[in-house]
C-alpha cells in the first residue's frame, strides 16, 4: 500500500472509529428512557461483548509469543482491565443517569490532561509552558460548559459530572499504568485479555448488586445492549488500533477532536438535545485545549 493511500484509509478508521465510540453515551441515554439502570445496560454490554473478546483472545493467543511474560505480566492484566474498562465503564454509565451526552463526551475528552499529569507526578515527565496553559484552557472550557449546564438543568449536573470524571481519572491512569505491559502482549491480545477482566468484574457486580432481573427488560433495550457492545465498543477499539498503527498517535489526536462534535451532533438528533452557545464555545475551548496537550508530547 502506498504511503498516501496507507494514510488516508488509517484517517477513514481513524474517523469511524472515533464516531462509534462516541455514540455510546448516546445509545446509553436511548436505554435510560426505558428505566433500566446503569448497571444492567452495563452488564448487557458486556454480556455482547464478551463472545466477541474471548473469539478473538483465542486467535491470537500465539501472537507474541516468543516475547517472554510472567505471572506478574498477568496480574496486572487483571489489575488494569478492573480499573481501566470495569471502573472507567461504571463511573461513565452511572455519570450518564445525570448529564447529557453530549457534556458527557466534552468531560471524558480531558482524559489527555490526565495522562499528562500523571506522567507528570509518577514518571517524572516535564511539562512544557504550552502544556501547562492547554491544560488551565482545558479546565477552562470544562468550567465554562459544567457551570452553564446546572443553571440549565440543577445541581445533579455536578453529581454526574463528578462520576464522569472519575470515569476519566480511571481510564488515564489505565493509559499511563499499561503502556509497558502492551508491547509484551501485542495491542489486540492485551487489549481482548483486560476487557475479558471488565466482563467478569462486571458480571460479579451485577450478581451482587442487582434489583431486577436482566431477563424482564423490553426488547428494545437488549437491542440498545447489543449495539453498544458491538457497534461502540468492539468494532470501534480495533478500528483505533489499526489507525493508530497506519498514521501514528499524533495524527489520531487530530482526529480525535470530531469526537465531542458527533456526540453532540448525535444527541441532538436522537435525543433532542441542545447546548447553548456558551456551552458550545466551551467545548471548542476544551477540544483546543486537548489537542495542544495531545501534539505536544511530554518529555522527561
Amino acid at each position: 500500500m502506498r504511503d498516501t493511500n496507507r494514510f488516508i484509509y488509517g484517517i477513514v478508521l481513524g474517523v469511524i472509529g472515533i464516531v462509534l465510540f462516541s455514540s455510546k453515551a448516546v445509545m446509553v441515554k436511548l436505554a435510560y428512557a426505558y428505566k433500566v439502570d446503569a448497571i444492567s445496560v452495563l452488564l448487557l454490554r458486556m454480556v455482547f461483548s464478551f463472545p466477541f473478546y474471548v473469539t478473538i483472545a483465542y486467535l491470537y493467543r500465539k501472537k507474541n509469543s516468543d516475547v517472554v511474560t510472567t505471572k506478574a505480566d498477568y496480574y496486572w492484566i487483571v489489575v488494569f482491565g478492573l480499573v481501566g474498562y470495569y471502573l472507567a465503564s461504571y463511573f461513565d454509565f452511572v455519570g450518564l443517569t445525570y448529564i447529557k451526552a453530549s457534556l458527557e463526551r466534552i468531560i471524558l475528552f480531558i482524559y489527555p490532561t490526565i495522562v499528562l499529569l500523571l506522567n507528570r507526578v509518577f514518571l517524572k515527565y516535564t511539562i512544557s509552558k504550552i502544556q501547562l496553559g492547554a491544560i488551565i484552557l482545558t479546565y477552562l472550557g470544562i468550567v465554562i460548559t459544567i457551570g452553564e449546564e446546572v443553571n440549565v438543568s440543577g445541581s445533579n449536573t455536578y453529581l454526574g459530572g463528578v462520576f464522569i470524571l472519575l470515569s476519566a481519572i480511571t481510564y488515564a491512569s489505565y493509559l499511563v499504568g499499561s503502556g509497558w505491559l502492551i508491547p509484551k502482549f501485542g495491542v489486540v491480545k492485551f487489549t481482548s485479555y483486560a476487557m475479558l477482566v471488565s466482563c467478569l468484574c462486571v458480571f460479579v457486580h451485577y450478581g451482587i448488586t442487582a434489583q431486577e432481573s436482566i431477563l424482564s427488560l423490553p426488547w428494545q433495550v437488549y437491542l440498545l445492549g447489543f449495539c453498544i457492545a458491538v457497534f461502540a465498543t468492539v468494532i470501534p477499539s480495533y478500528l483505533v488500533s489499526a489507525s493508530i498503527k497506519l498514521i501514528n498517535s499524533s495524527n489520531l489526536a487530530i482526529i480525535a477532536g470530531i469526537g465531542p462534535i458527533s456526540t453532540i451532533v448525535l444527541a441532538a438528533i436522537f435525543l433532542g438535545e441542545k447546548l447553548t452557545l456558551i456551552q458550545l464555545m466551551g467545548t471548542l475551548v476544551v477540544i483546543v485545549g486537548i489537542l495542544l496537550v495531545s501534539l505536544k508530547s511530554p518529555k522527561r
